[in-house]
């Protein structure tokens, strides 16, 4: 059986190998999500400049609860909102080495319909 420690451990390797194959430029920045139990976050990053553009969470929003794909989307939502905002229509994916599935499929749906292009 595998403990939580060897889950994120191996959650971590995965995103060693996707970070290496993609990077957020200035005019097409990364789109990083990362989801906890209780929790979902997203950041819209320019890895040349080394900074964060936009960010959005359940936690900053004070959500009742953020583990479920309603909050998925209502970040989604938000995040595409503030990226916008700062003149970001195009933004490069990346999962965090979560599988696309679930909070984090539901997360990238609803930054597509709210206009962010990957």
């Amino acid at each position: 059986m595998i403990t939580q420690t060897e889950r994120n451990e191996i959650r971590k390797r995965i995103h060693a190998r996707i970070r290496e194959k993609l990077s957020g430029t200035t005019e097409r920045p990364r789109l990083n999500v990362y989801r906890s139990l209780n929790h979902i976050y997203a950041q819209v990053i320019d890895d040349q400049k080394g900074v964060t553009i936009a960010s959005a969470s359940t936690l900053a929003m004070k959500a009742k609860t953020g583990g479920n794909v309603a909050a998925a989307k209502e970040i989604g939502k938000e995040i595409a909102e503030r990226a916008k905002e700062k003149g970001v229509k195009k933004v490069v994916f990346d999962r965090g080495g979560f599988l696309y599935h679930g909070r984090i499929k539901a997360l990238a749906d609803a930054a597509r319909e709210a206009g962010l292009e990957f």
